[in-house]
């Protein structure tokens, strides 16, 4: 199968009152879900800023905001329906009052199942995986110690091919 190569960036949205957005993701063909931070892939050319914007409008409605600080890389490799995806995400803070999001991208609407501001201390007891796995601990982190110094290694993480 073909590895399709792809730079991403996504949001850790938070509020003044220690919630964080994120969307319930059924990927195509599959009966499992996960749970994941706004985002997506950036269009050839696009900077990380401009990508998250686009992303954050598209997804949320979300106009108004500042991209801040990076805390999180990962690469990741996985397949998306008939896709094999090799992926290097950043992910960067939002700080933003909570606001009620507007899906306005149909294509990504198809995928997913159901969005929900998460108390920070409670993402530790998501029973449905979470992206990346260790986001409760991203946040907590940076919750108590602002934005991380130097930047944690890229986590690396590679879902087994479908057999066949």
């Amino acid at each position: 199968m073909q590895v399709e190569e792809r730079r991403a960036v996504r949001a850790l949205i938070l509020t003044p009152e220690r919630q964080t957005l994120l969307f319930r993701l059924r990927p195509p063909g599959e009966t499992r879900c996960f749970w994941i931070a706004p985002g997506g892939g950036l269009d050839h050319g696009e900077t990380i800023e401009d990508g998250l914007r686009r992303e954050l409008r598209e997804e949320l409605g979300l106009v108004d905001f500042r991209v801040g600080a990076l805390v999180w890389r990962r690469h990741h490799i996985f397949d998306w329906g008939a896709r094999r995806i090799s992926q290097r995400e950043e992910y960067r803070i939002v700080e933003v009052p909570r606001f009620d999001p507007v899906m306005t991208d149909e294509v990504e609407a198809q995928n997913v199942v159901d969005y929900r501001w998460w108390p920070v201390a409670e993402l530790g007891n998501v029973l449905e995986p979470l992206t990346p796995l260790s986001l409760s601990a991203i946040l907590a982190r940076y919750l108590a110690e602002g934005a991380p110094d130097p930047i944690p290694p890229e986590e690396v993480l590679v879902d087994d091919e479908p057999a066949g």
